[in-house]
């Protein structure tokens, strides 16, 4: 006796096509599960026996061997609980035979209850692609596989709930399309911060380009208060973006099951003594991180030298591509990561180094080593780079309320609504992420803009990637200004952001 029940499983972010294929033949009583199997879906064997008994069914007293196709996957996790019970039912003919444009997966209890399973989206948007009609899943993953258009999701219960649909004993009602709710945007806004107009500046045009971004000063100038309110002037994701990042969440089991989509952009912050597998993704089974989970969204480093040199040093690549490749002996994973980096540092050890009030103890060769923590590559990878001075009393003591996040977030809307249209039938986003072909069509200077990038470029000695992050940021500028051309006045704004020098060390 044999029966098939099509499943899905997960490869990095994507979901793929996997047939628990169910035989039971006469001999010694057995139960055997082969396809590559880890210690977790081994264990299915007991949760399987356990729950078909608890359902009423009976387990068949013969040998039974489920494989799990391709057989030369490796399988990991607990949603092939449910086709692999399936398939016993139905080889035993307690269960009728099953479509074979329906897809099951789901992790039992050992009364047959069903469990939540982590990566369901892009499971159910494999599962549309293959050309499946009908997904069963847990009930608590239900609203996530509906984000999915076009497959005709059942959320079920328990395992005697599904069986009563199959055999149209107790048909289920398919689940309605989930619909977010408009998404409040509570993010800390801009009107909380006194003063610091410059860096405010700095990060409206970071925003609005989706350039990286470096901020320095002392204690308690208000650099981690600055970069928390970035999300909310970045402009609200596309439906397309959203699906991106909740497939991430999703495969990392951080969805809520009342809220599924993610529809605000990531904010990650994670602490100075993250290991760069944590930073870039990894483990056994490879699974993304800190900068996949900020795809889309804002990656923030605070305490920049406090980090491990090696670790700030994968994110070289990283940085210039979009996507980062995890390679183990069993195979390589990509996975995305478009992001917008910003850092924040103090200018030296003790914090105070050129702070008006001259309470820096530190030597000139102790500043000059906490700064060479940073290596040069990764320096010249920063777009933005801006001094956060101390905030004076008549900042404090102001009872006039600054500029809310809102208006800020409308200008940036209106530069991406430019750049949007200027790369529209192109992979590019954003000013940030220009191709060079792009940039010599859209970066174009006239003389006198020419004659100040030379004067620029030779003074800071800028080198070629430095001098394309200013031709970018300039275009930024330009786009903030409504102006097709980018004139002189945004190359020397945009030259600044690159020429702050403190101790005897100077970023370009």
């Amino acid at each position: 006796m044999l029966s098939k029940i099509h499943s899905l499983g997960l490869t990095g972010i994507d979901g793929y096509e996997i047939d628990a294929e169910c035989y039971i033949s006469t001999g010694l009583p057995g139960f055997d599960i082969v396809g590559l199997p880890d210690v977790s879906v081994k264990e299915a064997r007991e949760r399987v026996r356990a729950a078909i008994k608890n359902c009423g069914f009976k387990f068949p007293v013969s040998r039974i061997t489920v494989n799990l196709a391709p057989a030369g996957t490796k399988k990991s996790g607990t949603l092939y609980d449910l086709p692999i019970l399936l398939g016993i039912l139905s080889a035993s003919g307690q269960a009728p035979k099953l479509s074979e444009t329906s897809a099951f997966l789901g992790e039992l209890s050992l009364q047959g209850d069903l469990r939540p399973v982590p990566g369901v989206l892009p499971m159910a948007l494999a599962a549309r692609q293959l050309g499946f009609d009908t997904l069963f899943v847990p009930a608590l993953n239900a609203k996530e596989a509906t984000l999915a258009d076009g497959l005709t999701v059942y959320g079920v219960q328990n395992v005697c709930q599904l069986v009563s649909h199959l055999t149209g004993a107790e048909p289920l009602s398919p689940c309605p399309p989930w619909q977010p709710e408009p998404e409040l945007r509570n993010v800390p806004d801009f009107c909380d911060v006194k003063g610091q107009e410059n860096a405010k500046r700095a990060l409206e045009i970071a925003a609005a380009g989706g350039h990286n971004v470096l901020l320095i000063g002392p204690p308690g100038s208000g650099k981690s208060m600055l970069a928390k309110r970035i999300p909310s002037i970045l402009p609200d994701m596309t439906r397309e973006e959203a699906l991106d990042v909740t497939k991430i969440y999703s495969v990392m089991g951080m969805l809520p099951p009342d809220d599924p989509l993610v529809q605000v952009r990531p904010f990650r912050s994670p602490h100075h003594t993250v290991s760069a597998a944590a930073l870039t993704g990894g483990g056994q089974s490879v699974r993304p991180g800190e900068i996949s989970l900020s795809h889309r969204g804002v990656l923030f480093l605070d305490e920049l030298p406090e980090f491990r040199r090696d670790t700030l040093e994968v994110l070289r690549q990283p940085l210039e591509d979009g996507k980062v490749t995890i390679s183990r002996v069993l195979g390589s994973m990509t996975f995305p990561c478009e992001f917008m980096l910003v850092c924040a540092m103090n200018p030296c050890k003790c914090g105070w180094y050129g702070d008006p009030s001259g309470r820096c103890t530190c030597s000139q060769q102790s500043v000059d080593r906490y700064l060479s923590r940073i290596s040069g590559p990764m320096l010249d990878r920063i777009d933005i780079i801006v001094e956060v001075g101390s905030v004076k009393f008549e900042d404090l003591r102001r009872r006039q309320t600054a500029e809310p996040s809102s208006a800020v977030k409308a200008r940036v809307d209106a530069a991406r609504r430019i750049q949007s249209e200027r790369f529209h039938g192109s992979a590019t986003r954003c000013n940030a992420s220009m191709q060079p072909q792009q940039m010599r069509r859209f970066c174009q200077l006239d003389d006198d803009c020419s004659m100040l990038m030379r004067q620029a470029f030779e003074t800071l000695g800028m080198t070629a990637r430095s001098y394309d992050r200013v031709l970018k940021v300039a275009r930024t500028i330009a786009d903030l200004d409504h102006s097709e051309q980018i004139r002189p006045e945004h190359i020397a704004e945009a030259v600044q952001y690159r020429s702050f020098r403190f101790g005897s060390e100077s970023v370009r």
